[in-house]
């Protein structure tokens, strides 16, 4: 592995350790609860456990006495759950859309930096094809290419765009 491809997959994986150990009490709890609710293991807890309430409510567990024959107080648990857990489930979301976004703006600035290093590229290659008196074919997309990129410009461009649809 390239010693430059191996210090950028430690920086990656150093901030990654460090965003977990910065995030507070309760981003942690939500991810944790997140992360079991989507697990098999929780399936099968609530496989059991509600299927050990519907019978035994529905009298099939012998001497057992039905609390819940109508089922209501499952009914009422359950959508309780589902409200705490869907909103364990967006409070995870909205870390994860955070760190998106920061990846996204990382990956823009590189972007943006390769562009402009591959722009400067171009310039000295044609220098070095002029000095050398080597003929030049490329032409006008030779000059579209030595043309750095406003981000803004292309930013405005996407937003006309999406506004066409």
């Amino acid at each position: 592995m390239a010693p430059a491809l191996a210090r950028n997959i430690d920086a990656v994986m150093q901030r990654r350790r460090e965003t977990v150990r910065s995030a507070s009490l309760e981003e942690r709890a939500a991810a944790a609860i997140s992360r079991f609710a989507g697990s098999m293991m929780f399936v099968y807890i609530h496989v059991v456990l509600y299927a050990s309430w519907i019978l035994a409510n529905l009298g099939y567990v012998p001497g057992v006495l039905a609390w819940d024959p109508s089922l209501v107080i499952l009914a009422m648990e359950a959508s309780v759950e589902a409200i705490f857990l869907s909103t364990f489930v967006l409070i995870n979301q909205n870390r994860m859309a955070a760190e998106d976004d920061v990846r996204a703006d990382l990956d823009l600035q590189v972007n943006l930096l390769n562009e402009h290093e591959t722009t400067r590229l171009i310039e000295m290659v044609e220098a070095i094809a002029r000095t050398l008196g080597v003929p030049i074919t490329a032409g006008e997309e030779l000059e579209e290419l030595k043309k750095d990129i406003a981000p803004e410009a292309v930013l405005d461009r996407i937003e006309k765009a999406g506004d066409k649809r």
